[in-house]
């Protein structure tokens, strides 16, 4: 149901939890990771920024609440999708966690099917070009259903890899990927590629969107690529 594996962050210390949680997310067609305690959480989150964190109130060295609270602080991470997991149900409860800055709220033990369904709905207002069919950025418009790409009303020839590419760079305009997470969220984790084949690849991108105009794609020294949002302004 996803155009890109949307990656999921699990921080929770129950075991058997998060091997529930894990399998029925994956069989959503998510990528997940796991954390054991708060810092440790904390720790990938600044590595790379996932699309929706599930955080369990009361974790290991640091709480889900302080972790929330120092989320939001950043700007990197103040719109990040959280949905606080915990076993107190009372409503004060409730509202300090919403109140720290959790997206959602659910109580265990809870219902999977309920989780899942909030996890899409988060997901879905986070991210609302993923589940469109037809992308538009500047005078660039991809149809995923057609799987045809036109600039300026112009069709493009591309291959499947610069099509999804393009599909992911488009689906996250403005935001900086590095070589490694554009390798794990375009070609996947289960291919073992070298980085450089990226850079191979942006520059196909390049040439197919047309090397005499203005150049949609941003490189960041030191950092990787981006869709640059003042070339749509």
């Amino acid at each position: 149901m996803w155009s890109t594996r949307p990656r999921i962050l699990i921080a929770e210390d129950e075991e058997p939890l998060v091997l529930l949680l894990r399998y029925n997310l994956e069989a959503e067609g998510c990528e997940v990771e796991v954390a054991s305690r708060g810092d440790e959480a904390e720790l990938m989150v600044r590595e790379s920024t996932p699309d929706l964190l599930l955080l369990d109130w009361m974790l290991p060295s640091l709480s889900g609440i302080e972790l929330c609270r120092r989320l939001r602080m950043r700007r990197e991470t103040e719109r990040l999708p959280i949905i606080m997991l915990t076993a107190r149900g009372e409503e004060a409860d409730r509202v300090r966690g919403l109140a720290t800055g959790a997206d959602d709220y659910i109580t265990k033990p809870f219902s999977v099917p309920e989780l899942l369904a909030r996890v899409r709905a988060l997901l879905r207002r986070a991210k609302p070009g993923e589940s469109a069919e037809v992308l538009k950025f500047g005078d660039m418009e991809l149809d995923r259903a057609q799987h045809r790409v036109r600039r300026g009303g112009r069709e493009l020839r591309l291959g499947p890899t610069e099509f999804r590419l393009l599909e992911f760079l488009m689906s996250n305009p403005g935001r900086v990927f590095s070589r490694e997470q554009l390798l794990d969220r375009v070609w996947g984790r289960d291919v073992y590629i070298d980085e450089r084949t990226v850079d191979v690849h942006v520059g196909r991108l390049r040439r197919a969107l047309g090397d005499t105009e203005p150049d949609p794609i941003r490189t960041v020294r030191g950092a990787g690529y981006s869709l640059d949002e003042t070339y749509a302004a």
